[in-house]
């Protein structure tokens, strides 16, 4: 089973950048027409709308368990600094337990990966998932659930 949130992540980024644009063109106007009040009001706005999109941490996701490996491709979608690729990979035996995390009611989760390797036991950092649907989340908790099983 492979699960990508392309369309989605896409349609996210686009929103936040249109939204960022008309937000800043405004506080410009406003300082322009020498409504600083108003202006300064605007650049708190903008200051909720990026730490909405830093907390919630959207992200590109592409999960694989097919074979006998378990693909984990992420990178986030609203970032300044350029794109981090990250990938997890490893052999689905050596999974030993997985964390999913839901807040927000349910509209943010988190996916925490832990494995054996041959030093012990290792924990990869935290994944986002609020990028995926609700479905897809389902999916790949379905999936992970039934690997540790057997």
């Amino acid at each position: 089973m492979t699960i990508k949130n392309t369309e989605k992540v896409s349609k996210i980024k686009k929103i936040f950048f249109l939204v960022s644009i008309a937000i800043a063109l405004g506080i410009l106007a406003l300082f322009l027409l020498d409504h600083v009040v108003y202006a300064l009001a605007g650049l708190g706005v903008f200051s909720m709308w990026y730490l909405y999109f830093h907390v919630a941490d959207y992200q590109y996701i592409e999960f694989s368990d097919d074979e006998d490996r378990i693909v984990l491709r992420y990178y986030k979608v609203v970032s300044f600094s350029g794109k981090a690729y990250n990938s997890i990979e490893f052999p689905k035996n050596r999974l030993r337990k997985v964390h999913f995390e839901n807040s927000f009611f349910g509209k943010l989760s988190d996916l925490t990966l832990i494995i054996k390797t041959d030093r012990g036991i290792a924990e990869y950092p935290v994944v986002s998932l609020a990028g995926l649907n609700l479905n897809d989340r389902k999916r790949i908790q379905e999936s992970l659930n039934s690997i540790i099983k057997t």
